[in-house]
Formats: C-alpha cells, structure tokens, sequence
C-alpha cells in the first residue's frame, strides 16, 4: 500500500510539472534529476536574488531511476525548451546491486541523446553523483549504502564524465564543499547517509550558480 502510495505521489507531481510548465518561462534553465535534485531548493533560493537573477526550475523526482526519467523527460525538461539543463539521474541505480553501471550509463545516454534531438544547441550539465556516508547513516540506510558505496560513486563519475565527452557536454564536479578530509558526505551535511541537508546545498549553491551565470 505504502508504494502503491508512493507511486500516486510520483504520479502526481509529473501532472503538476505539465500544468506548471504552460505558464514558465520558456528557453530558461532547468534542473531534473531524482530525489538529490528535487531536495535541492534551488528554484526557491535563486529566486530570492532578485528580480535580476536567472529563471531556474527544479524538475526533479525522487526515487526515480534512469529508466524512469525517460518517459517522462516532456514534463522534465522538453515542455520548457531550456537553454541549459543540469542533471542528476542515476543514483537510485547505483542502490541496486542487480544493475550494472554499464546499463545505467547507457540509460544515461539515451536521455542525453534524446534532449539533444529535441532541443538542438542546449547545453547539458551531468552533475557528479554526491558522496555518501556510512558512518554517518541510519540503520535502516546502511544496507543500502553497503551496494551505494563511495568507490563504486567515483567509478560511476569517470564513466559520467566520459559519456558527457562523447556528447560534447560538460561534467561538473561541485562535491568538494560537501566532502571530509576522508571523501565522504560531511556527517553535518546528511539527513540520513544518503540525503543533503539544506545546508549541505547551501554549501555548493555559489559553485552552481557560477555554472548557470555562465
């Protein structure tokens, strides 16, 4: 019942993001991704730069995979039409142990590919994957975190690198704010191991920003 909860609640937001977009600024900055993206109050901070700030809106879903960001990439980012997309997709894979990265990354490609054929010149921005912590999680989270480990994290990043070479588009790596002198989530920064605090957002939000100036 929970999932089937939750799946409803998913649902919901996409239709949200379909009524939404008819009134956004077109050929503006767009933010999509899973649930480290939609926790990320970028569209409500940038908004509080001014009337001078950049249009930005966050499309991301949480719990979301590769696979599910594909069929509903119109809600996400084409109905928008944006100049510049900066995304996140992937780590709800990186969770499962049955997925190869390779599958992943080429889940991954077919959603680069896909907004490059609709909106030809975007510039896409493949975030690197953030850095958990086991030491730091709950208990429910650990078993998790034993699949979604900060190595198979940083093997996934040079593979996400690569594939943003391939298309042309740009890797951005805005990690180090968040890290401890031993590469993992600072433990001040996570809600659980896995999830970013506000703070934690806070902490890379001026290294962003100089991404969307740009």
């Amino acid at each position: 019942m929970e999932k089937e909860a939750w799946r409803l609640e998913k649902e919901q937001m996409i239709k949200n993001f379909h009524v939404w977009n008819k009134d956004a600024v077109k050929g503006q900055i767009v933010f999509t991704g899973s649930s480290l993206m939609e926790m990320f109050p970028i569209e409500k901070w940038v908004k509080e730069l001014g009337p001078n700030a950049p249009i930005v809106y966050n499309r991301g879903v949480g719990g979301y995979r590769t696979t599910d960001l594909l069929p509903i990439l119109d809600a996400c980012v084409f109905e928008l039409r944006p100049r510049k997309v900066f995304i996140n997709i992937g780590t709800n894979d990186l969770s499962d142990g049955s997925v190869p990265l390779e599958t992943v990354m080429s889940n991954y490609d077919q959603i680069i590919t896909q907004i490059e054929e609709k909106l030809p010149g975007v510039i896409i921005y493949m975030m690197a994957y953030y850095p958990i912590n086991y030491d730091a999680a709950t208990e429910e989270m650990k078993p998790c975190l034993l699949i979604r480990t900060n190595e198979k994290i940083n093997k996934a990043n040079e593979l996400v690198a690569q594939l943003a070479a391939k298309h042309g588009q740009r890797y951005i790596n805005v990690n180090a704010p968040l890290m401890d002198e031993q590469g993992r989530l600072k433990a001040e920064y996570t809600i659980e191991g896995m999830h970013i605090k506000p703070k934690g957002y806070r902490a890379i939000f001026q290294d962003i920003m100089t991404y969307v100036k740009e």
